[in-house]
């Protein structure tokens, strides 16, 4: 299994000065190759391999207008041609968007593979660096002397804080004990997340509440001079902003994910279209502070290696708009009802908790046909109500919901 440690790396001078040139020598790389890639598909209708670009790479190297790209090492630039090959390959099998140039201004990072970097009794040398590249090791439960890094990165961040990733193999990891407990959790904006056993987790709102100190930085970077040194500046600022408020959602999803791994055995969440639901310009903003996507990806990594299931429901599924006691399926419900009674057998219900105990019971039938296999990723079709009706229950009955 690979497992990455990312920790807070403290260079001197000199390696800043030789870190800073290799990351331009990356961007230059990736830049020019990928202006060059395009030209060709556009000129000539034909891809570039990774061969060819790799050969143009050595054949930079002999010019005198980049023969500074030897001066650096070149696993960093060999990795970013991989890369690049990866993104197009993505790319047209329909997994990603097509590659962009990359700027000065973003995040700098630099990969290197076991024959750039020397790893001994902890200390961390690079190639064409001098000297040990320190860094602060905040991983109590594993001894930095044993740690065998196959690749290190090392990234320069909007902010100006340096970290160094070491990407790891090692053993899968002790399964968590059976709880024998399942949960549904349905995703929202007025609570982060509401679970069928009636927990209603309170979202945070991470930028609202640091909305009024970005304000005040990007007020003040706006009213300097473009390319000065108190532009600079004030942009360092407005990325520190930024950087609290990420670094605040992931420990806030952190929490939670691992909070719902270790309490239940089998989790359902909702296939949301995190990326379709951002085009409401009114929401757009709460739903990208929330992290969906963001909290998905870890319960899906989490659970895998807690040995639990996960369970996808499909987008599709009429969640809220099911009564969870009989089955009944509204024709319409409003987003701003949110508590309604069944016309049918007139049970109350929350709308964010009837929507997390119907996933649930969605979860729980495909895990069942699914039992003799992993059942994480499994979705749930496009198929109206999950539950069995009489011809009476499926007639449209109006709706009497309560504020």
């Amino acid at each position: 299994m690979r497992t990455a440690y990312r920790c807070r790396a403290y260079p001197d001078p000199g390696q800043i000065a030789v870190l800073n040139r290799t990351f331009g020598c990356v961007r230059l790389v990736w830049n020019k190759t990928l202006a060059e890639r395009q030209h060709r598909y556009h000129a000539e209708g034909k891809s570039t391999s990774y061969r060819e670009t790799d050969a143009a790479l050595t054949s930079w190297k002999h010019t005198d207008e980049l023969g500074f790209l030897a001066l650096v090492s070149s696993v960093p630039m060999q990795q970013v041609l991989r890369h690049q090959h990866a993104a197009y390959q993505g790319f047209f099998a329909g997994r990603a968007k097509c590659p962009r140039f990359k700027s000065r201004s973003g995040r700098q990072t630099a990969h290197y593979t076991r024959s750039a970097f020397r790893m001994r009794g902890g200390s961390l040398h690079l190639a064409k660096t001098c000297g040990q590249l320190h860094f602060m090791w905040s991983f109590r439960e594993v001894e930095l002397s044993t740690v065998d890094p196959t690749m290190v990165i090392v990234a320069r961040e909007p902010d100006g804080r340096w970290y160094v990733t070491f990407a790891v193999d090692t053993a899968a990891p002790a399964t968590l004990p059976a709880t024998g407990r399942a949960v549904g959790v349905d995703l929202g904006l007025k609570d982060f997340a509401v679970t069928s056993d009636g927990e209603r987790i309170r979202n945070p709102r991470h930028l609202d509440r640091k909305a009024r100190n970005l304000a005040r930085y990007q007020r003040r970077m706006a009213r300097t001079e473009r390319g000065s040194r108190n532009r600079l500046k004030a942009k360092s600022k407005v990325a520190a902003a930024h950087r609290k408020i990420r670094h605040t959602r992931q420990d806030f999803l952190h929490r939670t994910s691992t909070r719902l791994v270790r309490a239940a055995d089998v989790i359902v969440i909702e296939d949301l279209a995190v990326a379709n639901m951002v085009r409401n310009r009114r929401l757009a903003r709460a739903i990208s502070d929330a992290g969906w996507g963001e909290f998905r990806a870890m319960l899906e990594y989490k659970a895998q290696r807690a040995g639990r299931v996960l369970v996808v429901v499909d987008r599709w599924y009429p969640s809220s708009k099911t009564c969870s006691a009989c089955g009944h399926l509204l024709a319409e419900l409003a987003l701003s009802t949110r508590c309604w009674t069944c016309p049918v057998c007139r049970s109350r219900h929350d709308r964010d908790i009837n929507a997390a105990k119907n996933i649930l019971a969605a979860g729980r039938a495909v895990a069942l046909a699914d039992s003799q296999g992993d059942a994480c990723g499994v979705d749930v079709r496009r198929q109206g109500t999950s539950l069995t009706r009489s011809a009476v229950k499926q007639e449209t009955h109006a709706v009497r919901h309560t504020a």
